[in-house]
């Protein structure tokens, strides 16, 4: 099964599944997905019988409804309210372009939703989050429609309260009441000797962003897409888990959540701009030492949370060794006991890097039934749903960015600082201007396993500035041309890109959305 938007034929399905020739599927009508998005994508070279990477791009309503509605359990063909993946921003369906601009439709709000999904163990998980996902961000998007409409006031903290009368500090004398007044006892109180009304208390109170509701709504519809999984795995026989790479245009911004090893980067005036974090065992190492440091009977006795440079051997037991903690970003060395023989939590280097010796990514749907080989460890505990991005960040001052001297000239970059994500990355698209060769790149890892961020947006930049500016199948183009390029050229010692490299042999799936149209529909 290929994303719908492709309207490949059963033919054509069974001919794309070929691992020797690889042949590279394009969309056959640019205009098909909003804003002139690229899409292209290859099998692996014998990975899986199938191609475990799903894609969806659609254009999606969020009404009121009552709280008590969810998406469906299976994926419906004819839920056209919802689904506009066939129609180009939904021009069709009489949705005038400034009320998509603004995220507006009557009742409702609009948003653009990209989003890829790579499957494991099984394409199931894969295809039923690319089919029901956008509609659990829809979902939890319901109960905040007035709220996020709402520009001028922040959001209240009690629904139904005023936001201005909620934060509990009325202006007055009274406003900078101390706390050791407070404690004591204001006027008033009885223990006070006069009868007078007591002042209010001053109470401390966050303030909260509108775009941090429509984080928290991305991040609790991951979760209700999980549980669903869970739920119905049985009955609907979906198999395995994947990664989610999600990125949503809602009232200006960009929302992009990741939740496993896929990646988004934004080329924008020369410089990369990276939107997302990859989450691997190695990456959240802490987290899943603290978790079995924690929880120890998760390691069912057969794992140790500590993590050596190797296996520990018998022969080691009483000498001194390196190692780490989950407190730690160093080595120190300790003296190792029988607990140390155990097999590590976290075994491996890079792309071998395993959890429990099974799984190499940390974040992800589904995988509910997977287990240890030959025992009965669950992997799940140790696996979130939650998606991340990156810290919200400014273009100018951003850590996160690597710059091109010259798009045409053999560019270089400099590498880009890494930090530690902390939520769903936000990218105002209303501060900048973008140009017909500004784009956000998604992929899944086969992309990005033997491209570099610098390779890519090299490729990207220099395809699309010898492509006419007006033609909107430049971005499809480029997507083909970046799948070429990793997917590389069969030989007889099996597919190399340039430079002789190993080429992948995993799917790949890419997006190139041009954001010019962020600010003006196509």
């Amino acid at each position: 099964m290929r994303p719908e938007f492709l309207g490949l034929s059963a033919d054509e399905i069974e001919c794309s599944a070929d691992h020797i020739a690889r042949p590279i599927l394009i969309l056959k009508e640019t205009r098909r997905l909003p804003w002139a998005t690229g899409y292209a994508e290859v099998i692996n070279a014998g990975k899986s019988a199938l191609n475990e990477d799903q894609a969806c791009c659609e254009v999606v309503v969020a009404r009121r409804r009552p709280m008590s509605y969810c998406p469906p359990s299976t994926p419906s063909k004819n839920s056209t309210d919802k689904r506009r993946n066939s129609l180009p921003n939904g021009e069709a369906l009489g949705l005038r372009p400034e009320h998509i601009m603004m995220g507006e439709e009557g009742e409702g709000l609009v948003f653009h939703y990209w989003a890829l999904f790579d499957g494991h163990a099984g394409s199931g998980a894969a295809v039923v989050a690319s089919r029901l996902l956008q509609h659990h961000i829809a979902c939890q998007l319901q109960a905040v429609i007035e709220i996020l409409r709402n520009f001028h006031s922040l959001p209240p903290t009690v629904l139904g309260e005023d936001p201005e009368s909620s934060s509990g500090n009325p202006p007055g004398p009274h406003r900078a009441l101390t706390r050791a007044v407070s404690l004591r006892g204001a006027t008033g109180t009885p223990s006070s000797p006069c009868s007078t009304p007591p002042p209010p208390r001053f109470y401390m109170e966050k303030k909260i962003q509108h775009e941090s509701l429509v984080v928290g709504a991305i991040e609790n519809a991951f979760k209700e897409m999980d549980a669903q999984i869970e739920r119905e795995k049985q009955v609907y026989s979906i198999s395995g888990g994947c990664t989610a790479l999600t990125v949503i245009y809602l009232l200006g911004k960009l929302y992009v959540g990741n939740a496993g090893d896929s990646r988004a980067i934004i080329i924008k005036n020369n410089e990369i701009v990276s939107v997302s974090t990859e989450f691997t065992p190695e990456s959240e190492r802490q987290r899943l030492q603290f978790l079995g440091y924690m929880q120890p009977q998760l390691l069912g006795n057969e794992f140790t949370h500590l993590e050596f440079p190797r296996r520990v051997q018998r022969k080691e037991v009483g000498k001194r060794m390196l190692y780490r903690d989950f407190t730690m970003n160093g080595w120190a060395y300790k003296t190792i006991e029988d607990e140390d023989l155990k097999f590590p939590l976290i075994y491996g280097e890079g792309k071998k890097a395993r959890v429990l010796a099974t799984i190499g990514v940390t974040r992800g749907l589904g995988d509910h039934d997977l287990k240890v080989h030959d025992s009965n460890i669950y992997i799940k505990p140790f696996l979130s749903c939650i998606p991340e991005g990156l810290p919200r960040v400014h273009i100018k001052s951003s850590p996160y960015i690597q710059r091109l001297a010259s798009p045409l000239a053999n560019a270089t970059l400099t590498e880009a600082s890494r930090a530690a994500s902390q939520d769903v990355k936000v990218y105002n698209l209303m501060q900048y201007e973008h140009g017909t060769d500004d784009v956000l790149v998604m992929g899944t890892d086969g992309l990005w396993d033997v491209l570099t961020n610098k390779e890519v947006a090299e490729a990207v930049t220099t395809f699309l500035s010898n492509c006419d500016a007006d033609d909107l199948h430049r971005y499809t183009m480029a997507a083909q041309d970046l799948v070429m390029r990793a997917r590389g050229v069969l030989r007889d010692r099996g597919w190399r890109i340039s430079n002789e490299r190993l080429g992948s042999g995993d799917d790949i799936s890419v997006f190139i959305i041009p954001l010019m149209y962020g600010n003006r529909q196509p």
